[in-house]
């Protein structure tokens, strides 16, 4: 899994490429990261604090409630964004190359061996919807970046052409200049000058965040973390100077949830780690079994 990632990875201490010897990657530098026996691969750099991290009970719950198909929609819609977000892509690079001006330009032809071929997901907990998006974009490779050994884990088994790293969304990630062709970012932290980086010129983010109205039936009833109206024009100012928007589209629907998937939907998110047990437990039994809850995200596309 990891050799069909590794034309794109740079090494955390000296950024230079990596390549793969047996199983472990080294650079020209002299470093050396060993693959993991669960298929990742550890590219923090030393002083990288992994507190932050998804716990394991957050990542089993998470693959839980995922694998119900309670957010199939969210998931379906960032895959039919990454088929559109390709295509525009490659339709450029089809133009550019007819004027014969792609060496003035520096955007690369089409197609997934190229460079921009791959998908790098920032924040991609057990691989799901990378894993979705790659179903849709056959023959390109998926790299998984999250924090959290746990997740990666699973994502290391989400599909045959994911390859698994460990790394901080905060931190230079472990990616060539103009490596990925699409970036995508699901309820995870975003880096504005790494996503530019890393992104091709032409490239695109695909950002999925929650709208005010998310969970909102279970917010108040159980003392959720809620999510203001102003978070997705915070977003845009951030990202403002490294890239440009290029669409949006909102995703809402209603789930029937037994009280098990509304504790799972708790266990696996921020609320997790702000929610008392024994709190939460007397607020579940208070709840009607099921109750319906909204879903409700924006996916958002940018552009370099």
């Amino acid at each position: 899994m990891l050799q069909d990632i590794e034309p794109y990875l740079a090494c955390p201490h000296c950024a230079r490429p990596l390549t793969l010897d047996g199983r472990t990657l080294r650079c020209p530098g002299g470093h050396s990261h060993d693959l993991a026996k669960q298929g990742y691969v550890s590219l923090l750099a030393g002083d990288a604090h992994t507190g932050t991290g998804d716990t394991a009970d957050m990542v089993a719950a998470r693959g839980d409630f995922l694998a119900a198909g309670h957010y199939r929609p969210i998931a379906d819609a960032l895959a039919e964004a990454a088929v559109e977000a390709v295509e525009a892509v490659e339709a450029v690079a089809v133009a550019v190359a007819d004027a014969d001006a792609g060496a003035a330009d520096g955007v690369d032809g089409p197609g997934v061996d190229g460079p921009g071929a791959l998908v790098a997901d920032l924040g991609a907990g057990t691989g799901h919807y990378l894993a979705h998006v790659l179903d849709a974009l056959p023959g390109r490779p998926g790299a998984a970046l999250d924090i959290s050994k746990y997740a990666l884990r699973r994502a290391a088994r989400a599909h045959p052409r994911i390859g698994a790293v460990v790394c901080d969304a905060w931190r230079p990630l472990p990616l060539l200049d103009a490596s990925a062709g699409l970036v995508l970012n699901v309820f995870a932290p975003r880096n504005g000058p790494e996503i530019r980086r890393v992104l091709r010129p032409g490239g695109t983010l695909l950002l999925v965040s929650p709208t005010s109205r998310h969970l909102r039936e279970l917010v108040d009833a159980l003392g959720l973390l809620s999510v203001d109206e102003e978070k997705q024009r915070r977003i845009d100012e951030k990202l403002g100077p490294y890239l440009t928007p290029a669409g949006r589209r909102e995703v809402e629907f209603t789930m029937r949830l037994s009280a098990e998937d509304v504790r799972t939907v708790v266990g696996m998110g921020p609320s997790a780690w702000h929610t008392d047990p024994a709190r939460l437990a007397e607020r579940l039994a208070a709840l009607p079994d099921p109750v319906e809850v909204t879903a409700s995200v924006t996916v958002a596309a940018y552009r370099r």
